[in-house]
């Protein structure tokens, strides 16, 4: 969680996730769980960062995400293992969609939002993971959203979630 807010943070500030944060957030996870469950836990926690970091790579190699996002959804991925792993990837996502929203509707682009959602779905739909001429991060003129803010947005509800759980 930590890790997810400081990456929103320069995120939002610098438009980039230093390595310096997603870097030693992975091998804390790690070790978290290499302590807390042995080679088994070490293995969850890698293999959960694999799985986090392997789904937010399609985005990045598409064109529509940053490598910091990648590398910072492998921290998450490592710090919660693989049974928390769903939810905050979930929460991820639908946290994303939220932001994205809002975005539109306070710049007064919801409609072009929402056509370029079609349009990329299309686009990804016959060309693959090749990215779209226009909408990418390389464009300028598009809207762009801090992916960390929906990183740890989703990382906070996940700690929620699973406190609350923990004390009924």
């Amino acid at each position: 969680m930590l890790c997810a807010g400081i990456g929103s943070v320069t995120d939002v500030r610098e438009r980039r996730i230093p390595n310096f944060v997603t870097g030693p957030a992975i091998v804390a996870g790690l070790m978290l769980h290499a302590i807390s469950g042995g080679w088994r836990g070490l293995g969850d926690a890698a293999l959960a960062g694999v799985i986090a970091g392997g789904i937010f790579l399609i985005f990045f190699l598409a064109g529509g995400m940053g490598a910091g996002d990648v590398k910072l959804m492998t921290a998450v991925g490592c710090f919660s293992g693989l049974s928390a792993l769903p939810l905050v990837v979930i929460s991820t996502a639908i946290a994303g969609a939220v932001f994205a929203l809002a975005i539109g509707i306070y710049n007064r682009r919801l409609g072009e939002t929402l056509r370029n959602v079609v349009d990329l779905l299309e686009h990804h739909g016959r060309h693959g993971l090749k990215p779209h001429p226009d909408l990418t991060l390389s464009n300028a003129r598009t809207l762009r959203l801090p992916f960390a803010l929906p990183i740890a947005a989703g990382c906070l509800y996940t700690l929620c979630t699973l406190a609350w759980e923990a004390h009924p």
